[in-house]
Formats: structure tokens, sequence, C-alpha cells
């Protein structure tokens, strides 16, 4: 059975020139906050009530990683939601190479790695 990938943030650090795909499943506000990861795609999927449209979710998402085998890194503020979504991406969909930043952008942050605002 595969799991979840935890990566450090300067695993995630070198990735990022690499193409790996990394989706930041954080909210607007957030974004705004701290700013994101370059290169990451931008798709919230739960709201501040912790609601979700996973079939709309999963049809972005769908384009981004093509394959079930594809590498990619989920972020998220503190590591909390990109466990979920990792795991039912793994558990439902049958995704084998799914990572996560450990610690999320708190971590980054803490880390004073490089973000973007946009």
């Amino acid at each position: 059975m595969n799991t979840l990938i935890d990566l450090a943030p300067k695993d995630v650090e070198k990735l990022i020139d690499e193409n790996i795909v990394m989706i930041d499943v954080r909210r607007e506000e957030e974004w705004s906050y701290t700013g994101v990861i370059k290169n990451a795609h931008k798709m919230t999927f739960f709201d501040m009530f912790g609601n979700c449209d996973v079939p709309t979710w999963l049809k972005e998402f769908q384009k981004l990683v093509t394959s079930k085998e594809q590498q990619f890194v989920l972020i998220c503020a503190h590591a909390n939601r990109t466990r979920t979504i990792g795991d039912f991406l793994i558990q439902n969909h049958g995704y084998t190479n799914v990572s996560h930043l450990e610690g999320g952008m708190a971590l980054w942050t803490d880390e004073n790695r490089d973000v973007v605002f946009n």
C-alpha cells in the first residue's frame, strides 16, 4: 500500500525547478498573507467552513497530474490538510507518488525560504 511522503522544506525547494507539480490547497487569504512557493498551482480544497467540491477540484487536479504514478507535492499551512487530501488521493483514487510539504508553509516561512506574491 502506498503512503504519503513527507518532504522537508529543503527537499521541496530542490524540486521547484524540476517541473514537479506543486499544488497549494490553501485559501485565497492564506496565499495573500504568506505568499506561495514559486511555480505552485493555487487550488483551494477546503473552504473556510471545511467544505469542498471534490469533483470540480479533481477535474482541475487531473489537468496537472495526468497519471496515477506522476509525482506531485501538496502544500498547506501546517501539513494537516495535505495529510488528509494526500491520504484521500492514495486510498480513494489510486495515486502512488503523493508527497506533501512537511510542516507546511509555517515551517517554510520559519526557515526564510523564498515565496512569491501573485
